[in-house]
């Protein structure tokens, strides 16, 4: 078995063969990634060693100590939380030999083309038609905000393959090449003035079927992998003290003095311990991750993502006052990555407001929370056995 030990040796090998000063940023990890180093719990061949996923740290402290570059993991962010786990587990040997590799370094950026005008919350009720045509399936629908669809080449794709069962019965996943005739990627001006996210129509585009991910029918099934994964992405991550929104606000608090109250300090001071306590429930929930799979607990760690991220944003802006209100870069930029802390305190205010609804509206995981961790009863679905196209819409 793989330890700590053998982790540092093959990572001492990694560094010799291939000096972070010397070697190119992609060549450096793609060896990375051919030496089982990218993420070292995934089977041998696919960027691992079947090693316990708690021992990833042991690799990026030597990397990090030696100047090695990343693969700048908020940029893929899709691919790396959300795509790469849906395709290991459901995926063939073919397909996971395909797109591991470039997608981990970072070559192929990856979106995620769930979300349709009528099929939000109820993502089941989705409309989107994939028909079978000899060795393809022709696709043709909307969906809409799809984060990072004009800069992506790759996308995981539901649509419905079958209209005479339940909703959630006739879904099939798909691998979906976003510069592949019919793919049509429009900009959706958000808030905060700028389009990070996108409405993509499908027109006749056609996906063979070797890039179905799972069994036709089955797409719901591998949906939940995939959001399963995506609520820990967003609402999990890997925090230092005081790192995220938090931040911003106690260096703003400590740095001016004349701004402060009673009022404002009683609540930063329950949203500081707030947020220190979701840091370290996210580390727990990590911990749970290297025994199997993400399970519905990662929607408890996405609510209280969005609730804090909104409750101590707004407390910035009162802090501020009229400066709170201000940002300087409206305009209409496409951006690559979305940057809380990096940004004015009236960005943040703005584009927290859209954290209650990405990756499951609160409403919905609140559903979710109840049902899978507390275990109450289900809300009736009178839907539930009614086939798709009976629906009303």
């Amino acid at each position: 078995m793989t330890d700590a030990a053998e982790l540092k040796r093959r990572t001492a090998e990694l560094l010799a063969a291939h000096p972070p000063a010397t070697t190119d940023r992609l060549d450096f990890l793609r060896a990375r990634f051919d030496a089982g180093l990218a993420w070292v719990h995934y089977p041998e061949g696919l960027g691992g060693l079947g090693a316990p996923r708690s021992l990833q740290v042991v690799v990026d402290a030597e990397l990090e100590a030696a100047g090695a570059p990343d693969n700048d993991p908020r940029r893929i962010g899709i691919g790396l939380g959300m795509a790469a786990p849906t395709i290991l587990q459901f995926g063939t040997e073919e397909q996971k030999r395909t797109f591991l590799r470039p997608l981990w370094t970072g070559e192929e950026v990856w979106c995620q083309l769930f979300s349709e005008p009528g099929a939000g919350s109820d993502l089941a009720a989705l409309g989107t038609r994939a028909v079978r045509e000899g060795e393809d399936w022709v696709v043709n629908g909307q969906k809409v905000w799809t984060s990072s669809a004009h800069l992506a080449r790759w996308a995981i794709l539901i649509a419905r393959t079958d209209p005479d069962v339940p909703k959630h019965a006739g879904i099939t996943y798909f691998l979906c090449d976003m510069t592949d005739p019919g793919v049509e990627v429009r900009p959706l001006r958000q808030i905060t003035g700028e389009a990070e996210f996108n409405e993509v129509f499908l027109t006749d585009v056609r996906i063979p079927d070797s890039r179905r991910l799972g069994a036709v029918g089955n797409g719901w099934k591998v949906a939940q992998t995939t959001l399963n994964n995506e609520r820990v992405a967003i609402g999990g991550m890997r925090l230092p003290r005081e790192g995220g929104m938090i931040g911003p606000v106690t260096k703003t608090w400590r740095e001016r003095p004349e701004l402060r109250t009673h009022e404002l300090h009683q609540r930063l001071l329950k949203l500081w311990v707030d947020a220190e306590v979701a840091r370290l429930t996210g580390e727990r929930l990590r911990q749970q991750l290297v025994a199997g799979q993400p399970g519905p607990e990662g929607a408890g760690m996405k609510l209280g993502f969005a609730r804090l991220n909104q409750e101590i944003s707004g407390l910035e802006v009162e802090l501020l006052g009229e400066e709170g209100l201000l940002y300087e870069d409206w305009t209409m930029r496409r951006p690559e990555l979305v940057d809380f802390t990096g940004r004015d305190a009236g960005y943040r205010y703005l584009r927290s407001k859209g954290n209650s609804i990405e990756g499951g509206t609160s409403e919905v995981l609140l559903n979710i929370v109840a049902e899978r961790v507390l275990g109450l009863p289900a809300e009736p679905r009178t839907d539930k056995d009614v086939a798709w196209k009976d629906l009303a819409r």
